[in-house]
């Protein structure tokens, strides 16, 4: 065949594979709705893989100052303007709770913890009236949405870690597609799936899959709090909205289980097995990619540890500092280790640091933790972090801190992959004595490399799974053949109530029948039995 035979032909392949691929993936207008901090840090991968994809995107952006930047090549973004008073001090007043919380947990007291629950929960519920500020801001300016309705888009992506997107996305009539671990009333499983408490451990629990009465009773008496909490505190916020704007018949639960697909950022090679639903797509890691060449100060960092490698401490993108007496605990700990170190702190350096030790603002974690020298990844247990080490075989010693971060260490050391550090009790001698147990005990790391053989192992990767699922709702408008009815039907008829009932009243009025009956013809036999006497 010549060579212009075969340019045509080749032509002809592509154009045919171009077809094919316009069919199956058409571009689509997506309207995001995020939740601030680490959660955005997750969103933004999926942002820029819609993009490159072809889609167009639109971020609706109240927090500016949480690591979400208006100006972006992925997205437009369509900036709402909150009361001064509330979006000038959020950022400041987040900042300054989570070091509150942190301060609390370290002193270990009964009396810090309670007032750590007591602030954090504060926290939450305000989250929540903010959420709620800045759909009812949308709703009442005109502009923007006849901005957002002449956009004509196709769906929402949104987190419903605040409820603020759900009302959105709703007012819109738009299909839903979540990307979730956590809605406004905790853990996402238990709103979108059965989730029996009795292996079912709740968040804040600190609880296994395998629990005895009193760990029972424990999860069940959570799950009672968490319900009233969800109740009385956050609920409201969000029953005013619902009610000027949709009417009396909605509620926020309803509108966040008629989500068409969820996005579910949950890997079960770390979380504990449990019922599902058809539209639940498990995407935990889907922000993990194979290693980058690292800048070259830190290539020849890395690389002059020799035989000894690297460790790696983070504690995420909330918590900067730390108290100085326990930084300067841990920089002693690092001090007396032939390894090198690399830890991201934005603080005064500790008096004890030593010169194997270097700080930086920033590390490019993902990379450092594939690199072949890195040995062991300090960490507050957060879930990016956890997936980053567990798709690159690290083992870890967990510093947790805040929020999940002590259930997600429960499951790590159930999985033996890790070592724990209570940061109430943060001393010199126990901080060597984790590091040196995972860096000497094999077993760390080779439980955290079945792991990461386990997360591997999977027939699409979890990021082509939730782009797929976040097409397939774009091209057939919604995915409600995957959604469950249960989300329309009261709890009465949901648990069955209603016929257990109907059940016992039967069965009730069977036996006063029979009792009735058999007294009756009692006395018709005691009276011809008389009568005949």
């Amino acid at each position: 065949m010549e060579l212009s035979s075969w340019t045509k032909f080749l032509k002809t392949i592509i154009w045919i594979r171009l077809l094919f691929f316009c069919y199956y993936c058409q571009a689509g207008k997506i309207l995001v709705i995020p939740v601030y901090g680490s959660h955005w840090v997750n969103m933004k991968i999926l942002i820029q893989e819609l993009h490159n994809r072809g889609h167009n995107l639109t971020v609706v952006m109240p927090y500016s100052n949480m690591y979400m930047n208006e100006e972006s090549p992925y997205y437009t973004s369509l900036k709402v303007t909150l009361p001064f008073s509330q979006n000038t001090t959020r950022g400041k007043r987040f900042d300054q709770m989570v070091d509150n919380m942190v301060y609390h947990r370290s002193i270990g007291s009964w009396f810090s913890l309670v007032a750590l629950q007591i602030e954090m929960y504060t926290f939450l519920s305000m989250g929540h009236q903010m959420s709620c500020l800045m759909a009812a801001t949308i709703f009442e300016n005109q502009e923007i949405m006849k901005r957002l309705k002449d956009a004509q888009f196709d769906m929402a992506l949104t987190d419903p870690g605040l409820g603020g997107g759900v009302l959105i996305a709703q007012y819109l009539q738009l299909p839903m597609v979540f990307n979730v671990r956590w809605v406004i009333s905790g853990e996402a499983h238990f709103c979108v799936a059965p989730s029996p408490v009795s292996y079912i451990p709740l968040t804040w629990t600190e609880l296994t899959d395998k629990m005895t009465f009193f760990e029972r009773f424990k999860n069940v008496v959570n799950y009672g709090f968490n319900l009233c909490f969800e109740r009385f505190f956050v609920r409201p916020h969000y029953a005013e909205v619902c009610l000027r704007y949709f009417g009396p018949d909605v509620n926020i639960n309803t509108l966040i289980q008629s989500a068409d697909i969820w996005l579910t950022r949950v890997d079960f090679v770390f979380e504990f097995p449990r019922p599902t639903m058809p539209n639940v797509v498990y995407v935990g890691g889907f922000q993990c990619q194979p290693s980058k060449p690292l800048p070259s100060d830190l290539e020849q960092f890395m690389e002059s540890s020799g035989e000894h490698g690297v460790i790696i401490m983070s504690l995420g993108t909330l918590v900067n500092n730390l108290p100085k007496d326990i930084a300067n605990q841990i920089a002693a700990a690092f001090a007396q280790l032939p390894q090198k170190v690399i830890w991201r702190y934005s603080g005064e350096p500790p008096s004890s640091l030593s010169n194997n030790t270097l700080l930086v603002k920033w590390m490019p974690q993902n990379d450092l933790l594939g690199h072949p020298k890195t040995r062991v990844f300090v960490s507050h247990c957060g879930t990016n972090g956890i997936y980053e080490a567990i798709y690159h075989g690290v083992p870890m010693v967990g510093l947790p801190l805040l929020f999940d971060q002590f259930d997600n260490f429960v499951r790590l050391t159930e999985r033996g992959v890790a070592r724990f550090l209570d940061i109430s009790n943060i001393k010199t001698e126990y901080v060597l004595q984790a590091l040196k147990d995972v860096l000497e005990n094999s077993s760390y790391r080779n439980n955290m490399q079945r792991l990461s053989r386990l997360h591997h192992d999977q027939p699409i990767k979890p990021l082509d799974a939730a782009i797929f699922w976040t097409e397939s709702v774009i091209n057939n408008k919604g995915a409600a053949h995957l959604r469950t009815e249960s989300y329309r039907m009261p709890w009465y008829e949901y648990h069955c109530v209603d016929i257990i009932l109907v059940l016992l009243f039967g069965i009730t009025f069977f036996f006063i029948f029979i009792t009735i009956s058999c007294r009756l013809m009692y006395y018709k036999v005691c009276k011809k039995s008389r009568a005949k006497g």
